[in-house]
C-alpha cells in the first residue's frame, strides 16, 4: 500500500478494544522469555502447538504440507506454507538444539522434492509459482547452512535441492524481455498471474543466488544475485526516495503499473539476501551491499515496526483482511533479520532491540483458547482478540510467533556455515538439469537472461470512496 499507516490505524485496533467480542485481558500470560532457560521452554510448547496444525505425519496424509489448498476445500493453506514451516523447524532445531521434529522435517522436505529433485512435484507443477518453489529452495538452503542432518546418501541432499530451484529458476524459459527482465510470478502460461512480475519471486531468486554464492564460493551464483536486486531497482519495485519496497507489475504496461502494496517479507527478504551479499563480497561492493542492507532496515523499522512491534502495513488495520499467506509474514520477518544482525553485524544494534520488543508484544497476547495460550496475529496491544471477530488463530500464528521466540536465540547460535567453515551438505552443479525446460549448464548471464523474481499473492490495488479493496489469488 502507497499510503502511510494511518488508513491501517483506525480501524481494527480501535474496533476491536471497543468490541464486546474482545477476550479478558484477565488471563495470565504463559509465555516466559526472561532468560535463556525460559526462551528455550516457550520455544519447546510453541513449536509441540504449531505442529498439531500439521497433518503430514500422520497415516494417510501428504508429508511436508498443511491442510489445503483453500480451492480444493482442503484447508486454508497454500503449497509453499508447508516448505515455509520446515523453515522454521530447522531454526528452531538451529537455536535451540532440539531435534524433537528433525525426523518430521526431513520426511517433509524429501516428499516434496518431486521425481526431478527439483521441487516441482506433479501435483503442483500445474499451479506453480516461482515464490513457491522458490520457498521449498529457501529451506532446502536454509538446511545446508544450518548443518541440518543429512538425508541418506540415496536421497537427494539440501545443497544440492536448492542449486536445483536455482538452476531451473536460471534457466532461459523462465526469462524473457518483457519489462527487460525479471521473473514472472507463475510458472505456467496459462496460469492466472503468469504476466505478473512481482518482487517476491524475484527476491527468492535473489536470495537463494546470494547465499549459494556464499557457501559455495560460485561468482555465478554473485552475478546473478546482483543483476536481479539491480532489475528490481531499476523497475522501480524499490522506491528510490524512501526504499519501500512494492509488489509488482504487469508485462502489458512494461512493469509500470506497480501495485504499491508494501508486504514485511519483500522487504525483509532482499535484506536478508543483500546481507549475505556484503558478507560474500568485499572493498567499495561490499560497502554498496552496506548501504543497501542500512536503507532497506530503517525502511521495515518505518513501516513495519512502529512502536518496535511487528505490524503488517496492507492489511493489519481491517477486520478480514489478511489472508493465509499475510499471517505468516511477521515470523519470516524476525527469523530473516535476526541472520542479518550475524552475517552484517552492523545491523545488531537497530535490530536485535526491535526483535526483542516484537517477540515480547507476541508472547504477551499468546493467552486464548482452552490452554490459555493460543496465539493470535494482532502483538501490538498485548491482547487476545477473540477469533469470532477475525479468524486468526491458525497456523501462520503459531509459526511466526514461535519464529520470534526462537530468533531471540540468535546471539548464541552459530552463523550460517559455508563449505569452508563446516557445512556438511553436498552440492550438485547439474542439479536441475533434467527438470522442464532447465539447461544442463548454468547458462552464461546476458541482457536478454535478466533475473528477477516473483510473489506468491497477487494484490490487485483499487480504490473506492477513500477506502482500499484488495483481492488476494492464492497460488
Amino acid at each position: 500500500m502507497a499510503t502511510s499507516r494511518s488508513l491501517s490505524l483506525g480501524g481494527l485496533a480501535a474496533t476491536l478494544i471497543a468490541s464486546s467480542c474482545l477476550l479478558s485481558g484477565a488471563q495470565a500470560q504463559y509465555y516466559k522469555i526472561g532468560s535463556v532457560a525460559e526462551i528455550k521452554e516457550s520455544a519447546r510448547t510453541l513449536a509441540y502447538d504449531l505442529m498439531l496444525f500439521y497433518q503430514g505425519n500422520k497415516t494417510g496424509e501428504i508429508p511436508g504440507i498443511l491442510p489445503g489448498p483453500p480451492d480444493d476445500g482442503k484447508g486454508d493453506y497454500y503449497w509453499w506454507e508447508g516448505g515455509a514451516m520446515m523453515g522454521t523447524y530447522i531454526d528452531y532445531w538451529h537455536l535451540t538444539g532440539d531435534p524433537s521434529y528433525n525426523h518430521v522435517i526431513e520426511e517433509g522436505m524429501l516428499h516434496q522434492t518431486g521425481p526431478d529433485h527439483d521441487y516441482m512435484p506433479p501435483n503442483h507443477t500445474a499451479s506453480l509459482g516461482n515464490d513457491d518453489q522458490g520457498f521449498w529452495g529457501m529451506s532446502a538452503m536454509l538446511a545446508a547452512e544450518n548443518k541440518f542432518p543429512n538425508p541418506p546418501d540415496d536421497k537427494p541432499q539440501w545443497l544440492a535441492l536448492a542449486q536445483a530451484v536455482f538452476h531451473t529458476q536460471a534457466a532461459p524459459d523462465r526469462h524473457d524481455e518483457t519489462c527487460n527482465g525479471g521473473l514472472r510470478w507463475q510458472v505456467p502460461p496459462t496460469n492466472m498471474g503468469y504476466n505478473y512480475k512481482n518482487t517476491i519471486a524475484n527476491a527468492c531468486f535473489f536470495n537463494l543466488g546470494a547465499r549459494l554464492a556464499r557457501y559455495t564460493k560460485n561468482e555465478t551464483y554473485a552475478k546473478w544475485a546482483e543483476q536481479t536486486f539491480d532489475w528490481l531497482w531499476d523497475v522501480h519495485y524499490i522506491d528510490h526516495e524512501d526504499w519501500r519496497v512494492y509488489d509488482g507489475g504487469h508485462v502489458e504496461h512494461n512493469c509500470t503499473d506497480i501495485n504499491k502494496a508494501q508486504f514485511s517479507y519483500n522487504a525483509a527478504l532482499l535484506t536478508h539476501g543483500a546481507a549475505f551479499m556484503y558478507n560474500y563480497t568485499s572493498g567499495s561492493t561490499r560497502q554498496k551491499w552496506a548501504d543497501r542492507i542500512e536503507n532497506l532496515v530503517t525502511g521495515i523499522k518505518r513501516d513495519f515496526f512502529p512502536d518496535g512491534v511487528a505490524y503488517e502495513l496492507p492489511c493489519e488495520g481491517r477486520l478480514g483482511a489478511c489472508t493465509a499467506d499475510m499471517l505468516t509474514f511477521k515470523g519470516y520477518v524476525h527469523r530473516w533479520l535476526s541472520v542479518v544482525t550475524q552475517i552484517a553485524p552492523f545491523t545488531a544494534k537497530t535490530i536485535l532491540p526491535l526483535l526483542w520488543t516484537s517477540a515480547e508484544a507476541a508472547v504477551k497476547q499468546c493467552t486464548g483458547g482452552a490452554t490459555g495460550r493460543v496465539c493470535g496475529f494482532y502483538w501490538s496491544n498485548g491482547t487476545f482478540f477473540d477469533p469470532a471477530v477475525d479468524s486468526t488463530t491458525g497456523a501462520g500464528e503459531a509459526m511466526s510467533v514461535l519464529a520470534a521466540v526462537s530468533s531471540l536465540l540468535i546471539e548464541h547460535a552459530d552463523p550460517p556455515a559455508t563449505n569452508t567453515t563446516g557445512g556438511i551438505s553436498k552440492g550438485d552443479p547439474n542439479a536441475g538439469s533434467n527438470s522442464k525446460g532447465a539447461t544442463r549448464e548454468m547458462a552464461p548471464i546476458t541482457a536478454a537472461d535478466r533475473a528477477g523474481a516473483a510473489i506468491l499473492t497477487i494484490l490487485v490495488l483499487g480504490c473506492a470512496v477513500g477506502t482500499f479493496g484488495w483481492m488476494s489469488f492464492g497460488d
